[in-house]
């Protein structure tokens, strides 16, 4: 099998992330090194080992890694085929310095929930114009990874919020085509970023971002069937572009912009065939 050393790395917009970094290697070892941020890493292929404060440790299929700043490590593959990672180097906002000394005694979790948050929080990364979804993603990502290393620490017990659940609906109405990001929703309203990112799901059934682009989708439909093109009603609404107006718009409605707008029926009726 010949060498691979295929990466892809970008710095996206959204707060705390300093780098998103993926890679498939088969026979690159790190040598010993350190980074000034937290790196979060889950393997999808194969397997990695490293050391960590002279002790060893893999990362099975299962596991999230975390290893600290400032903390020297090393890493290589721990199979012939190699590894495929995909990492969230993080900065001081989701997880303080403290925790730093219980990331060096247990880097590995072992935590189906957190495993699915953290991969929910890379496929929003990947997608441009869904960084209030990433955001609120890594709030609860944050949350879980410090409760995992304050094991004395009670969980967090969610609790009904409506008055804050309401505020961040009347900011989210009143900035459907700005956007609003998650941690000035949190200034404006007084809130933890997760208790509000809970309290909103748990008084309307829907997350903020979820939110954010029916109500988006909802000025696209009126727009289209006024008989605005895709990419116009794109821009008017919020959405990046039209690939990210088109990708929400199908999930919602079941067809494309493009096919929406042309179903247009006389007399103001609206036919679609969706089978």
């Amino acid at each position: 099998m010949a060498a691979r050393r295929d990466v892809s790395a970008w710095r996206p917009t959204v707060p705390g992330v300093v780098e998103v970094f993926h890679a498939h290697f088969t026979e690159y070892a790190y040598p010993m090194h350190v980074h000034d941020a937290w790196t979060l890493l889950i393997v999808d292929d194969g397997a990695v080992r490293y050391d960590l404060d002279r002790h060893e440790h893999g990362t099975p299929h299962d596991t999230v890694s975390l290893l600290p700043p400032h903390v020297p490590h090393n890493g290589s593959p721990a199979t012939p085929e190699g590894f495929r990672k995909r990492v969230l180097y993080l900065d001081g906002t989701h997880l303080p310095d403290d925790l730093i000394g219980a990331a060096v005694d247990g880097p590995g979790l072992r935590d189906p929930v957190l495993r699915r948050r953290v991969e929910q929080v890379h496929a929003a990364l990947a997608r441009s114009g869904d960084e209030l979804e990433a955001e609120s993603r890594l709030t609860l990502v944050g949350e879980r990874l410090r409760t995992r290393l304050r094991p004395s620490a009670a969980a967090p017990v969610p609790r009904r919020d409506p008055l804050v659940a309401r505020r961040l609906r009347e900011l989210l109405d009143e900035r459907v085509v700005e956007g609003l990001a998650l941690g000035e929703a949190a200034q404006l309203v007084q809130a933890h970023p997760a208790h509000l990112v809970r309290a909103f799901s748990g008084a309307y059934g829907i997350a903020p971002h979820q939110y954010l682009n029916a109500r988006r989708v909802d000025r696209a439909r009126r727009l289209l069937l006024a008989g605005r093109g895709p990419a116009d009603v794109a821009a008017v609404t919020g959405f990046h572009d039209q690939a990210h107006l088109t990708r929400h718009f199908k999930k919602l409605v079941g067809v494309t912009p493009g096919r929406y707008r042309s179903s247009g029926g006389r007399e103001g009726r609206t036919r679609l065939d969706v089978t």
